[in-house]
């Protein structure tokens, strides 16, 4: 029997407020345990919370992002349940009116593909606090400074097919919310996390099958690595005759395999009602324009304008854009070196190549934008060739030089474009390569241009990589051919 997946993600967005959404407390990563949880955090007896209007508009400005219907008037509500690191026994969150409805977005997938993935609805809510089991030998420490942070749901429909198309969907969301700038979307730090449900059903059938969540995978490949595994696990189980049960189920990178962690509860479970604390949230015209009007130029509108402002192809521009910073780099680097193609394949080849040997974000970067726009002016203009300016750029890399015409000077960089100095290093290495001279002259035509490369090695070693390669190419092969 041949067998189909069915996906759907939920995925969970810190914002990337300065303050909680229901508190004053700050949101700040990294602080000593339980120094960040304040009273509303734990939600102690006769203390009442504050919706965090900051928030809000996030949420606003991810629904914007994905175009879908902005509910004007949103409600929070208690979501029921004990868990050692939520202290008030339940989750002030939303249910039935979440703040956005329903959107799309449409994915690029590796073959070139598109698929659109629709969106059931997004909603606000606070995150719970932590579980640390490393540190403590058969106990639990808890650490409540998360306790409070906002978190927007984004709740798919169960539209995606394989664990790729799963993971080209997150890379959207995680792309978009940066963009928006509502998170930074650091998944090491837990800024976004997903949880993944799973089923698989007979190809053709219409039917959806059992599902099972797989909860806070938060890496892509790991995502991809936890889908992969339960739809192998499914499949098994159905072809040996047994049922998949309704559960969440934990990843367990190590292992790689997923593990049964509890019976998946229902809705009902959680005793939801409207929170008596927080008054419906009522966004009216002028503040939803107000945020309209503060929407930064998103991931696909950049990737088109790209195409049709620097002339790059679909899969250059695709992976400029897939980090903002970078779409921003390349820019300033197209600009100011006056050649968007060699921008884009200095910015995605020996400069990406640089960040991830040396573990740095582009942001960290040791040559600036306007270094390497000063370095691929002098590619264009003939100053420097292809092959030293990798020598130029390692230099600057280095601190060697506060610019390209800095280091080309201190180290004496500089092409050889005059003819003479040219023709005066070929007729040098053609009397010390007599041999060869004669082999070439002798060789059919078809075979000649292979043969021409040892003489251009060796004239490029002669003159320290100095000479133009193009004019180098062009006098050899007059002198060979007289």
């Amino acid at each position: 029997m041949e067998w189909e997946a069915v996906i759907g993600l939920e995925v969970h967005v810190q914002l990337a407020t300065k303050s909680k959404i229901f508190s004053g407390s700050s949101t700040a990563f990294g602080a000593e345990p339980n120094t960040q949880a304040n009273v509303i955090d734990l939600g102690l007896p006769g203390i009442l919370p504050v919706v965090n209007e900051e928030a809000v508009n996030m949420g606003i400005r991810f629904g914007l992002g994905i175009n879908a219907k902005i509910n004007q008037r949103n409600v929070f509500d208690r979501k029921n349940y004990f868990y050692p690191d939520l202290p008030k026994g339940y989750q002030t969150t939303q249910l039935d009116h979440p703040i956005v409805g329903a959107g799309e977005v449409e994915l690029t997938l590796e073959d070139g593909s598109r698929k659109t993935v629709r969106l059931h609805h997004a909603h606000l809510e606070e995150d719970a606090g932590k579980s640390l089991h490393e540190d403590y030998s058969g106990m639990t420490g808890i650490d409540l400074n998360r306790a409070g942070t906002p978190l927007l749901e984004i709740v798919s429909e169960p539209d995606m097919r394989s664990a790729k198309e799963a993971v080209a969907y997150l890379k959207y969301i995680h792309t978009l919310v940066c963009y928006l700038g509502v998170s930074d979307g650091d998944m090491s730090q837990g800024s976004m996390r997903c949880d993944a449900n799973v089923s698989v059903r007979p190809k053709g059938q219409e039917k959806l099958g059992t599902r099972a969540e797989i909860k806070n995978v938060n890496s892509f490949k790991f995502v991809e690595r936890a889908i992969n595994h339960e739809i192998e696990r499914q499949i098994d189980l159905l072809e040996s005759g047994g049922t998949v049960v309704q559960e969440t189920r934990l990843y367990d990178a190590d292992k790689d395999e997923t593990r049964s962690m509890r019976s998946k509860e229902e809705a009902n479970d959680y005793r939801y009602f409207p929170c008596p604390d927080l008054l419906p949230v009522v966004i009216d015209d002028e503040h939803l324009e107000r945020i309209r009007q503060t929407m930064p130029e998103l991931p696909a509108a950049k990737q088109a304008r790209f195409t049709a402002e620097y002339q790059l192809n679909e899969y250059d521009a695709n992976r400029l854009v897939e980090d903002r910073t970078t779409a921003n780099f390349f820019e300033q680097v197209a600009k100011s070196g006056g050649d968007a193609k060699l921008a884009a394949n200095w910015v995605m080849g020996e400069l990406a190549s640089r960040l991830n040997n040396d573990s740095l974000t582009i942001s960290e970067s040791p040559v600036n934008a306007e270094m390497l726009g000063g370095l691929i002016t002098r590619i264009r203009d003939n100053t420097i060739s292809g092959k030293i300016a990798k020598q130029v750029f390692d230099a600057l890399w280095s601190g060697e030089g506060q610019s390209a015409d800095d280091v080309i000077e201190k180290k004496g960089l500089k092409q050889v474009t005059d003819t003479g100095a040219i023709e005066a290093i070929i007729d040098e290495v053609l009397a010390n390569c007599a041999d060869q001279v004669a082999n070439y002259r002798a060789a059919e035509e078809s075979k000649r241009g292979k043969m021409l490369g040892f003489f251009v090695g060796q004239i490029m070693k002669a003159s320290k990589g100095k000479a133009n390669p193009g004019m180098v190419n062009q006098i050899l092969k007059q002198k060979l051919d007289q």
